[in-house]
């Protein structure tokens, strides 16, 4: 299975898994990138992969259900007024051969919901390259129990979270720990990728237990401080 990173809107990375003829796409917040992609390698849709209902996840759906009307839309219950299949934590499903399992991973928004196949993991806005996402529930708790779960995951899996914000993150995190090492080497190879327009993601789950505060969090108050002084760094 291939999978092709689409730019969208300001940073947002639309995830195209495809295997022979067939594609899904994750999380279309616009389709102008990835109608050229599908048109460009001749692929047909089949599904899409909903992990939460904000906008920029959302908005192209209903074009792209225009163009192929056939499309299964996977998503949580939170976004049920688009997705025609809606899942819930512990679901499994098949595609072309390749099987996908539903965590539930919210704190970001009540219902976010994040897809793992293989060692793929489909995270949305739950996990970031050394970050995660806002807490925009204020259900803190809940976020760290999603982080949680991803720290449980085995270390080759890989991330495909859904915005490049590698180089803020990490430079919170410098400003942190200023003398980690790893961490300083880390901010200097994202540098190097983004002077070249190059993606900083997929990472991995081995890699973000090293880069990422927010995995590194060993108590709830200590995710919550550091979640706060990264929504004001």
């Amino acid at each position: 299975m291939n999978i092709h990173p689409t730019k969208a809107l300001s940073d947002n990375y639309i995830w195209i898994m495809e295997e022979g003829k067939d594609a899904i796409v994750v999380d279309p917040g616009e389709t102008e990138g990835v109608l050229r992609y599908l048109e460009e390698k001749q692929l047909n849709l089949s599904a899409i992969l909903l992990t939460h209902d904000h906008e920029d996840h959302i908005d192209g759906v209903e074009e792209l259900l225009a163009k192929f009307p056939n499309t299964l839309v996977y998503g949580p219950k939170e976004a049920d007024f688009i997705s025609t299949d809606i899942v819930h934590e512990g679901d499994t499903f098949e595609w072309m051969g390749h099987n996908f399992q539903i965590l539930k991973t919210a704190g970001h928004t009540k219902g976010h919901i994040s897809y793992l196949t293989e060692d793929a993991l489909f995270c949305g806005d739950a996990l970031f390259s050394a970050g995660c996402g806002r807490v925009f529930t204020k259900n803190y708790q809940a976020q760290y129990d999603s982080l949680q779960k991803f720290k449980n995951l085995a270390d080759d899996v890989k991330v495909y979270a859904a915005h490049e914000y590698t180089k803020t993150n990490l430079r919170f995190a410098q400003s942190i720990e200023p003398s980690n090492k790893i961490i300083s080497d880390a901010l200097d190879q994202v540098n190097e990728l983004r002077a070249h327009d190059l993606p900083t993601l997929p990472s991995t789950i081995g890699r973000e237990k090293t880069i990422n505060l927010f995995l590194r969090a060993k108590t709830l108050e200590d995710f919550i401080e550091l979640r706060k002084a990264r929504d004001n760094f």
